[in-house]
């Protein structure tokens, strides 16, 4: 089972977020556990006081390191496990990708530090964290919202948590392509019918047809990502006559 630790001043603001959907399933399967921290309680002072005006001047309030440390000593303390990725949500971190997503996904334990203020103590950076993450080059106003996207992205691909272990395989951007469309009953809606391939019951040209529209998705919406996959030739072919089409 994969442990989940995050530390937060609002730690109710996941509350929703982890008792519903895919999530809550997923806790329920015994997949994972999750464990919400306010770091408040590990303040050394009767304020519990967790942030500071910042040396040297300047606006806004710093986290300061002491309840962050403590926090995280007493969880990994508390898991005994053998490794424990720390990660830090900050708008200066590593760009979030699935790929992270299923690096993370193969840990036993994982601890989210989401702050708030102008900024944490640099020495949280320094000498407590193993991965610094964003969502997004934009600024939150805590890093609340971008741990759950980070645990909804890991989660799902855990064994056992989506009905079929194909659900996630497929996805955009696990194969480095954008996906496929996707189609439902009824075959004709008020006139937009369903391509003629996807009804033939050919599962050949059904995956062919697949695999060209995830080219042709990719080469209008997201062509950068050629630039890190190499194609099989066959599928480089299709990517040309597609390109083709387009001139």
């Amino acid at each position: 089972m994969m442990k989940i630790d995050i530390l937060s001043i609002f730690p109710e603001m996941f509350a929703g977020v982890f008792g519903h959907s895919i999530l809550k399933k997923a806790e329920d399967k015994q997949a994972v556990s999750y464990n919400v921290v306010n770091f408040r309680e590990y303040a050394d002072n009767r304020h519990q006081t967790v942030d500071d005006y910042p040396y040297g001047g300047g606006a806004g309030m710093v986290l300061k390191p002491q309840p962050i440390f403590d926090a995280v000593a007493h969880i990994v303390d508390k898991a005994e496990v053998k490794k424990t990725r720390v990660i830090l949500m900050c708008p200066q971190g590593e760009r979030y990708t699935q790929k992270k997503a299923e690096e993370l996904s193969r840990e036993e334990h994982l601890i989210f530090i989401c702050g708030h203020y102008e900024g944490y103590d640099e020495r949280i950076r320094e000498h407590l964290i193993t991965d610094e993450i964003s969502i997004g080059d934009y600024v939150l106003t805590g890093g609340e919202l971008g741990a759950m996207v980070v645990v909804d992205s890991v989660v799902r691909l855990l064994p056992g948590v989506l009905g079929s272990e194909e659900s996630h395989i497929k996805d955009s951007f696990s194969t480095g392509l954008l996906e496929h469309p996707h189609y439902t009953r009824p075959a004709d809606f008020r006139g937009m019918k369903v391509p003629d391939t996807l009804l033939s019951g050919n599962h050949r040209l059904i995956e062919e047809w697949r695999i060209k529209e995830s080219l042709r998705r990719t080469h209008t919406r997201r062509p950068d990502l050629f630039e890190e996959i190499e194609l099989p030739k066959e599928h480089q072919k299709w990517l040309n006559e597609i390109k083709k089409q387009k001139e």
